[in-house]
């Protein structure tokens, strides 16, 4: 019998698209042969929606359309298992047992540990990083104390809430000019470059911190680094055994700051594989793989072998699982390596790193769902709950309850 496998993407966050591109990469990659595909879309008022309609890309063109033509959904437990259920229960109302549910949500309430907790709550195996690993790997600041902690190497930083620095903005134009401009100035729980900003004098910090308060309260300053390399890895596993791939340089423009939204996801979008599907990764819509990349880094053997020791240190400080990307800075000037952040639910799922590490597309898929259902299982295994007598000394009227 084939696993049921609930593909979960969408959500309320600014890397709501990119979701879409990146679950349509993934359910065209998944082995048909081996799993049933059930779309799971979130929309951004956080409702659920399932049906084969959501395999067809076009249709989220018009997301009005999509809602009456798919069906709203939800989840409860039936028996030792996990039911999808028309939200519209009728007579005839349809119910489908889903036994793991692979993530593909990018950022706030979806790759921050809200949906995890959920999933957590309906015992529901999913893909990724656990409630914790997921909302530290989404908070830039509490990763970097981690990090910082560890002895990973980082960047000079601090951080603050967008409200004090109307309350107190000299004290902050002092810490960054501590830093020394350039600075850059970043929302604390956003991904894909949204809401980034470069400040190279004072005036420009200002006006960065206005406009990165708009997607964040919580923000990051970090020190430029000005002969910027970005190399990144990925890590497949868990905090216990895990693999690295083989490291990308990414290409930024030398009048870039930093690479944007656009490069990143917007080069040679197209359609996506539709149900049934597998492209083991070959659509033309390439998300996160249109990005500019050289595989493997143009880095020496020294430097591939110490961020390759970085990605998995940072990956096991962090408590990571499933599939993931760090990202590293490299100064040109000083050689020195810095982690940057982790993605605990990368754009296209970092395919593109695994194939050229010798792991195809519906081999990562695989992979992913296996480390689900696994930890699960070790999950069983452990003590959350004792058997216990604590009430029955406990009376009615003890919490001030009268009798009537």
């Amino acid at each position: 019998m084939k696993l049921k496998v609930g593909v979960m993407f969408g959500g309320e966050s600014v890397e709501h698209e990119i979701s879409i591109i990146s679950a349509a990469q993934a359910m065209a990659a998944i082995d048909r042969d081996k799993y049933e595909v059930y779309p799971i879309y979130i929309t951004k008022d956080r409702l659920f929606y399932s049906g084969d309609v959501l395999f067809d890309m076009d249709i989220y063109k018009d997301l009005k359309a999509l809602e009456k033509k798919a069906t709203q959904v939800t989840f409860y437990r039936k028996g030792n298992g996990v039911v999808m259920s028309n939200i519209n229960r009728g007579l005839f109302a349809k119910e489908t047992n889903i036994d793991v549910a692979v993530l593909v949500m990018h950022g706030t309430n979806g790759e921050d540990g809200a949906l995890q907790g959920y999933l957590e709550t309906l015992k529901l195996p999913y893909s990724g990083s656990d409630v914790i690993a997921s909302a530290v790997g989404q908070d830039k600041v509490i990763m970097k104390h981690i990090l910082e902690n560890s002895g990973l190497p980082l960047t000079r930083w601090f951080w603050l809430y967008s409200n004090d620095f109307t309350k107190d903005k000299d004290m902050y134009v002092e810490k960054a000019k501590d830093l020394g401009f350039p600075v850059i100035i970043k929302p604390a729980c956003l991904g894909s470059s949204i809401g980034i900003t470069t400040a190279h004098n004072e005036d420009e910090f200002v006006s960065a911190i206005k406009e990165s308060s708009q997607y964040d309260r919580k923000l990051v300053v970090e020190k430029m680094v000005r002969e910027l390399k970005e190399v990144n890895a990925s890590v497949l596993g868990n905090a216990t055994k895990h693999k690295v791939s083989v490291l990308e340089e990414v290409y930024k423009a030398d009048n870039e700051d930093i690479l944007s939204f656009d490069k990143k996801y917007t080069a040679g979008n197209g359609k996506m594989g539709a149900k049934g599907g597998n492209t083991k990764g070959s659509g033309a819509s390439k998300g996160m793989a249109s990005t500019a990349r050289i595989i493997p880094a143009n880095i020496s053997d020294a430097a591939t072998t110490y961020i390759t020791q970085l990605a998995s240190d940072t990956f096991k400080a962090l408590g990571s699982s499933g599939v993931c990307r760090i990202d590293f800075m490299i100064d040109g000037e000083s050689n020195d390596i810095y982690v940057n952040e982790i993605n605990s639910i990368p754009g296209s799922l970092a395919f593109y790193l695994w194939e050229k590490s010798g792991v195809n597309f519906t081999e990562l898929m695989d992979t992913l769902i296996k480390l689900a259902i696994d930890r699960k299982r070790d999950q069983e295994k452990m003590i959350f709950s004792y058997d216990t007598n604590v009430l029955s000394g406990f009376k009615s009227d003890s919490f001030g309850n009268k009798k009537r």
